[in-house]
């Protein structure tokens, strides 16, 4: 039996949203969104919002302790916090997104230049996260706004702009995001097809392998992500270590 990742080839996370606030007065995260993974929150303390700008439009869905949600990819979002909101966080395809699946929302024309662009999400060295974390926040509070503006408005063309826009960016590097696919959910679903048609066909064999698989903390504590202070597990059975696992994450792909 091959070695196990965490259910589905998701990656895990403990997320402790930013409560410091942005220049709208609203305190929480970088709004952005993913462009092929789905993400999930389970809200375990304290109370905030999910802002949200989708194929419906611009909506914001309360947080509380027990709340599940979660978005498809496209959907731009803002985790708001108003008051110690905690949410555990369940990210499909495990690595891609720490492979550049996922785009801030900084202004349209920092988001259609990549040098521009990698200059506003780097976190830069140990000493000035804290500060930069801030400032990207911030300059895509700021693009968020407009987005969310025009929406309400009934003018979509910022959005497909934005889409457009963002789906360049991460072009080249999208080249690689179907190993990752292939590796990690992919593989599992097609463990998964395999044993069930062999229990179907009468063999157990697979279940003298079971095994208990315990997740190992992040060595950096709490890095700083785009929606808050993370703490990642690697769910990987010694795989490949995910989001703030180890220095190699790029910063601009430190989120959830």
């Amino acid at each position: 039996m091959t070695a196990s990742s965490f259910p589905g080839g998701t990656s895990l996370s403990h997320l402790d949203v930013y409560a410091d606030a942005a220049p709208d007065g609203i305190c929480g995260g970088s709004p952005h969104m993913h462009l092929v993974s789905t993400e999930a929150y389970v809200v375990i303390s304290g109370e905030g919002a999910l802002q949200t700008i989708d194929a419906d439009g611009f909506r914001e869905t309360a947080l509380t302790a027990g709340s599940v949600v979660w978005f498809t990819p496209g959907t731009i979002h803002r985790a708001v916090n108003r008051g110690d909101l905690r949410v555990v966080v369940l990210m499909s395809n495990a690595g891609l997104p720490e492979a550049g699946d996922a785009v801030m929302t900084f202004p349209a024309e920092i988001v259609a230049d990549p040098a521009a662009y990698a200059e506003a999400a780097s976190l830069g060295d140990e000493n000035e996260r804290a500060e930069r974390a801030s400032a990207r926040r911030d300059l895509a509070v700021t693009g968020f706004e407009a987005l969310r503006d025009a929406v309400v408005a009934g003018d979509r063309a910022a959005l497909e702009a934005f889409h457009a826009a963002a789906g360049a960016l991460v072009r080249d590097r999208a080249e690689a995001w179907g190993d990752l696919v292939r590796e990690r959910p992919l593989a599992q679903a097609e463990q998964s097809l395999a044993l069930a048609e062999a229990v179907a066909s009468g063999s157990v064999t697979h279940l003298a392998d079971a095994r208990v698989h315990q997740a190992v903390p992040s060595v950096r504590e709490r890095g700083f992500g785009m929606c808050g202070r993370l703490r990642t597990y690697d769910v990987t059975d010694g795989d490949v270590t995910d989001g703030d696992v180890t220095d190699r994450v790029t910063d601009e792909e430190n989120d959830r």
